[in-house]
C-alpha cells in the first residue's frame, strides 16, 4: 500500500480527499502541527506528498524546498491559485505536477497513479485485476470471468463492484456510494444507485454472482464471498 502525506490545512477538502483516496487503497496520512512538517515528513516515509501553496506558518512553496532537500519523493501542488508564476515556481522546485482547485476526483487519481507508476515501476495490470468468488475482476477492462463465463460492465457498475470488492464483507453506506460515484448530487435521486446496483446485480447472475452481492435495508451494501439471498 502505498502512502501519500496530503499538506491541507482545510480540514473538510482534506478528508473528502483522505476518503476518496483510501478507496483506492492509499494509505494518507495529514500534518497536524504545521511547525513541523519536516519532522512529520520523516517519520512517515511517504511514496508522494500531495501539498496546497496556501498553509499556516510557511507556504507549500517554502516546504516543497525542504523536503526537496532531504527527497526526491514525487510531489503534486494542489491549490487555488492560478497564476502561471505559481505554476513555473512549483515546476522550478520539482514539483511532478500541479492540479488547480475546483478539480474533479478521477484527475486527481489519475495523475497519482501515473506519478508512481513512473516513479516506482509497479504495474497497474496487477493492481487491476482483483479474485473475487473464484472469478477474476479486470477494472481497467471492466470484465468479470469465470468459467461460467464473462460479463462486461459499465463504469458505474465496476466502480460499485470495485468499492464493495475493496471492503469485502463489510457494508459500504448508500450515501458513501452516492457521493462517490457522483460529484454533483443536485440531480440525483436515492433511486439512481437502486437502479445501478440492480443492474449490476443482473449482470453478475450471467455467471451465477448476482447472490454474492448483499442488501443490507436501511444501510447500504455488502460484497460476501459465501452468498446469501439478498433482498
Amino acid at each position: 500500500m502505498f502512502k501519500i502525506l496530503l499538506i491541507e490545512d482545510d480540514t473538510t477538502l482534506f478528508n473528502e480527499i483522505k476518503d476518496r483516496l483510501s478507496q483506492w487503497s492509499y494509505e494518507v496520512h495529514g500534518i497536524p502541527d504545521f511547525e513541523k512538517v519536516i519532522q512529520q515528513f520523516t517519520a512517515i516515509k511517504p511514496d508522494l506528498v500531495i501539498i496546497d501553496i496556501q498553509l499556516p506558518k510557511f507556504d507549500g512553496f517554502h516546504w516543497c524546498r525542504m523536503i526537496r532537500s532531504h527527497s526526491n519523493i514525487p510531489i503534486i501542488f494542489l491549490s487555488s491559485r492560478d497564476h502561471p508564476t505559481d505554476i513555473v515556481m512549483s515546476m522550478q522546485l520539482g514539483a511532478d505536477d500541479y492540479i488547480q482547485k475546483p478539480f474533479h476526483f478521477d484527475v486527481l487519481i489519475v495523475k497519482i497513479q501515473a506519478i508512481l507508476r513512473r516513479v516506482y515501476n509497479y504495474n497497474t495490470d496487477n493492481i487491476e485485476l482483483k479474485t473475487w468468488c473464484d472469478a477474476t475482476v479486470d477494472y481497467e477492462k471492466n470484465m468479470v470471468s469465470n468459467d461460467k463465463g464473462s460479463i462486461e460492465l459499465t463504469k458505474n457498475e465496476v466502480f460499485i463492484l470495485k468499492m464493495l470488492i475493496e471492503r469485502k464483507n463489510k457494508i459500504v453506506s448508500r450515501e458513501e456510494l452516492i457521493n462517490s460515484l457522483w460529484d454533483d448530487k443536485r440531480f440525483v435521486s436515492d433511486n439512481t444507485l437502486t437502479v445501478n446496483v440492480n443492474r449490476l446485480r443482473k449482470r453478475l447472475d450471467e455467471i451465477e454472482l448476482g447472490r454474492f452481492v448483499e442488501t443490507k435495508v436501511g444501510q447500504g451494501y455488502m460484497a460476501v464471498e459465501e452468498g446469501h439471498e439478498y433482498d
